[in-house]
């Protein structure tokens, strides 16, 4: 499929209640039953693009409630092609706001650096918006659309703890020995996944000694004249700043986010800071910037941890997706899309008999793995070279971007904002 668009598939009516046969189906079917394991974005969407096919889909979820965190996302083009083909991209595009630019700046000076526009020729170059939305609010299309879908079962309070199978089925088994069978399981359940435990077994993600601390405010609690204008880097010497707003439920926010490359050895996740301490981390930013990050308040912080990329990501009739397959840090914003790319090209490989469950699982892999392996390594690159450096290094990137065109921008990132069919290593 690489190289041309992938296919569009009328839906089916799949069997009223998931894991039950109907009475007309016989041995030579084209649905499956299918385990999601993992309620979030990738693994609501994994369900959606599935269920399309005219499977049945069973998503396990060990949380008893189906709830995300209220942060601000961005999603590049690539994701809304990925959300057209689930079917919720206007769902999305309502709920979202178009920024006019990325900038990035010099944070010890103030300096404007590179800006990219994305309005006008972005749009019309890549084929969809830029956008940042509530993290939250895609997280509930995505769950008001698999609750409204023919044949998609959601199971809460269900923590899968391993897979067993055998050449017709495959099983997972949850922390308290409760089983669910069907003919695939698909791993979307996050970085420290239990599926990619028994499926790599490579252990703890790799800690990257970057800690970052967010803050999210309303934006009505920020004076008039700090509100900031579309997506802003302030990038310093082994540490950057960002900064957006993003509006949910009828309300405006501020997203806050500092990150410090100071080799950090231990993994931490969502620990609460006071502000001193984080005003603290930045001591050379410029005036404009920490005027804004002064008005955050509530701070936690992460320590970003990722995982080197592997080549295969299936075990039989096995597969891993989103996260749980190729966690990356955050430099390239393309987590999110990578995650919606994976649902809609395993939805479209699957569009066949559960017979060779296990061949379109490694077509699957195959497809993604290079474009996905390449964002993780560039995603770690990019911190190095475009938000930390220091010194002469520093000087170079700054002139660097400064001296390319918009087109030449757009170029830089064409591979990733304007992929249509997500595979090969080429992005497109």
């Amino acid at each position: 499929m690489r190289g041309q668009d992938l296919p569009r598939v009328p839906r089916r009516t799949a069997a009223a209640v998931p894991g039950m046969k109907d009475e007309k189906e016989d041995e030579m079917t084209t649905s499956m039953r299918v385990l999601v394991v993992g309620a979030g974005v990738g693994g609501l969407a994994a369900a959606l693009g599935i269920a399309a096919r005219g499977h049945r889909v069973t998503v396990l979820e060990r949380r008893e409630e189906i709830v995300e965190p209220g942060v601000g996302t961005q999603l590049s083009p690539n994701a809304f092609h990925a959300l057209d083909r689930l079917g919720v991209g206007s769902a999305v595009r309502e709920r979202s706001s178009f920024i006019e630019e990325l900038r990035f700046m010099d944070a010890t000076t103030g300096e404007r650096i590179a800006g990219m526009p994305l309005t006008g020729g972005y749009r019309e170059r890549f084929g969809n918006p830029y956008a940042v939305l509530d993290r939250r609010a895609l997280h509930q299309v995505l769950l008001d659309a698999c609750r409204a879908a023919d044949g998609i079962e959601l199971v809460t309070g269900q923590s899968v703890a391993w897979y067993e199978q055998t050449d017709d089925e495959i099983t997972a088994v949850t922390a308290s020995e409760r089983r669910f069978t069907g003919d695939a399981l698909i791993g979307a359940d996050g970085i420290r996944s239990a599926v990619r435990r028994r499926l790599v077994g490579d252990g703890e993600p790799q800690v990257s000694g970057h800690t970052i601390f967010h803050s999210v405010l309303p934006l009505a609690d920020v004076p008039e004249e700090l509100h900031p204008d579309g997506a802003t880097v302030w990038a310093g010497p082994g540490w950057h700043v960002v900064h957006f707003v993003h509006r949910a439920g009828g309300a405006a926010f501020l997203n806050l986010a500092g990150t410090r490359d100071h080799g950090t050895p231990e993994a931490v996740v969502g620990l609460p800071l006071e502000k001193s301490h984080v005003l603290g981390q930045f001591p050379e930013l410029t005036d404009a910037a920490r005027r804004l990050l002064a008005r955050g308040e509530e701070w936690k912080t992460w320590v970003l941890t990722d995982r080197d990329p592997v080549a295969d990501w299936t075990d039989g009739r096995a597969a891993l997706l989103g996260t749980a397959a190729h966690p990356m840090l955050p430099y390239a914003v393309q987590g999110l899309s990578m995650t919606l790319e994976d649902a809609a090209v395993l939805g479209a490989v699957l569009d066949g008999d559960a017979r060779d469950v296990a061949a379109r699982l490694r077509t699957y892999n195959a497809l993604r793995r290079d474009r996905t392996a390449r964002t993780q390594l560039v995603a770690r690159e990019l911190g190095d070279r475009l938000y930390h450096p220091a010194g002469p290094e520093a000087t170079a990137r700054n002139t660097m971007l400064s001296s390319l065109t918009v087109d030449e921008l757009y170029d830089k990132v064409s591979w990733l904002h304007g992929a249509h069919d997500f595979t090969g290593g080429d992005g497109r």
